[in-house]
């Protein structure tokens, strides 16, 4: 056989017979990708050639057979059961059989549209947002039991510590943050003390902007500001890292070799935040007020001397220890809301990006309704 014959041989071929009200189109040939133009045509002429009530494609000659080639068979048997016609396989070998299975062709219905009202949709939204707060609740307070069980079992078991990994930790969180926070604090303090002294020179009491910066920075912005930055610096750092060793299994490579992930991953971070915090709330507070006293000599006319007198007669111990105590808790929220949010990472960048962006809303939101808290509490306690 030459090799023009041998090609002709494997094009796709269909010979149509009718017996009565009975159909049947007899291929053969390679009914694969190589012959896609001539496939399609086939089907065609296989589709308008059909004025019958039962269609039976013989697939008995077909040598070869692709995902294209069934595909587009498929598709022509659709085709002719739309016009109302029983269109069957028939003599199909149990691989091209199963070909036809995984290839069938679906038709695509638009989904129909239900219409809802707008009120009926919002409260329907704002119901899922109360459940999911409320999950979110539930999942935080179920963390933090494991996070207090993990460090109990730290604390019985002095050796499973891992000192190491605290120091690297405070180390990124709280050394390679001073220069952000301290810029951010100082320049803070700049625009209270502008803004305060504009205000109070109207009433010839400019001094009084002294005791407007002192108190506020120490018990609320320090504080505040400092935790705003550490929960878009370091929580989303801490999402990004365990959700990214979740995606890679590293987490539940960790738990096969028998280490718990809560003790080597999350209690070095948190305890590096409650460590930290605290230490950067102090210097954020000390660069606000430098900040605030630049400001007041330039703009005020309130020198060093004045500035630092009228501080110590404003401020008391319980001013600055308002805005400590604070920053423990406050780091601790943070911590629990990152590290969980990473654990709840899937195995897509898509889900890890979701997750990081949640964490520093959360954290932030958590942080700001934190501080109110503590200002109802203190101001009853009268603090």
């Amino acid at each position: 056989m030459s090799v023009a014959q041998s090609t002709l041989a494997q094009e796709p071929q269909v010979r149509i017979e009718r017996s009565g009200d009975h159909v049947t189109a007899k291929l053969a040939g390679h009914w694969t990708a190589e012959y896609a133009a001539l496939v399609e045509s086939l089907a065609d002429e296989i589709a308008v050639d059909s004025g019958q009530h039962h269609f039976i494609l013989d697939l008995s000659q077909v040598q070869r057979l692709d995902t294209l080639g069934a595909w587009v068979l498929d598709r022509t048997r659709h085709e002719l059961g739309g016009r109302g016609l029983a269109a069957d396989f028939a003599n199909a070998s149990p691989e091209q059989q199963i070909l036809l299975d995984e290839v069938a062709y679906r038709g695509f219905q638009e989904q129909t549209k239900v219409k809802h009202s707008k009120i009926v949709d919002f409260l329907v939204d704002m119901g899922k947002s109360v459940s999911g707060a409320g999950r979110d609740v539930i999942d935080g307070i179920a963390f933090l039991g494991e996070l207090v069980a993990a460090l109990l079992r730290v604390i019985t078991h002095p050796r499973r510590f891992r000192g190491t990994a605290v120091v690297n930790q405070l180390e990124q969180i709280a050394y390679r943050g001073v220069p952000i926070i301290v810029l951010i604090s100082f320049l803070v303090g700049c625009i209270i003390a502008q803004q305060g002294i504009f205000q109070l020179v109207r009433f010839g009491a400019t001094p009084f902007v002294v005791d407007l910066i002192g108190i506020l920075v120490l018990r609320e912005l320090g504080v505040l500001l400092t935790s705003i930055m550490v929960a878009g610096r370091s929580g989303s750092a801490f999402t990004a890292e365990i959700g990214s060793m979740k995606m890679r299994e590293e987490i539940d490579a960790l738990r096969v070799m028998g280490l718990d992930p809560i003790e080597v991953l999350i209690i070095p971070r948190i305890l590096a935040l409650v460590i930290g915090l605290p230490l950067l709330t102090f210097i954020a507070s000390i660069a606000a007020l430098t900040g605030g006293g630049v400001t007041s000599w330039i703009y005020g006319d309130i020198s060093p001397d004045v500035f630092l007198s009228r501080l110590r007669a404003a401020v008391g111990m319980n001013t600055f220890m308002v805005g400590i105590i604070k920053a423990p808790f406050m780091a601790l929220v943070i911590g629990i809301i990152a590290t969980l949010e990473g654990l709840a990472v899937a195995g897509s960048a898509e889900s890890l990006g979701r997750h990081v962006t949640s964490s520093v809303v959360k954290a932030i939101f958590m942080v700001i309704v934190l501080d109110g808290l503590f200002a109802m509490f203190f101001a009853a306690i009268r603090y």
